[in-house]
């Protein structure tokens, strides 16, 4: 199991993913490069590679559920 550092929650809008807020260059309703669509395969265990379109940070993105994005490197400093 992943520690709550390596999750972020994101919302939904009709098809569209967003952050409230970049976890690591603090910009305010991120548009991510997913679709609700890419969320099951990730879910299921493929792992895919999220870009953050504002600052171009990178984290693989290992499983997802209805709130949050789970990494395999932590978004939150501890």
């Amino acid at each position: 199991m992943l520690p709550f550092s390596h999750t972020w929650p994101y919302e939904t809008v009709l098809k569209d993913i967003y952050v409230a807020e970049c976890p690591f260059c603090s910009q305010s309703n991120v548009l991510l490069p997913l679709r609700t669509k890419d969320l099951l395969p990730i879910h299921e265990g493929k792992k895919r590679l999220l870009v953050f379109p504002c600052c171009r940070e990178k984290v693989t993105l290992v499983d997802t559920d209805t709130d949050y994005l789970l990494a395999d490197r932590p978004f939150r400093k501890r």
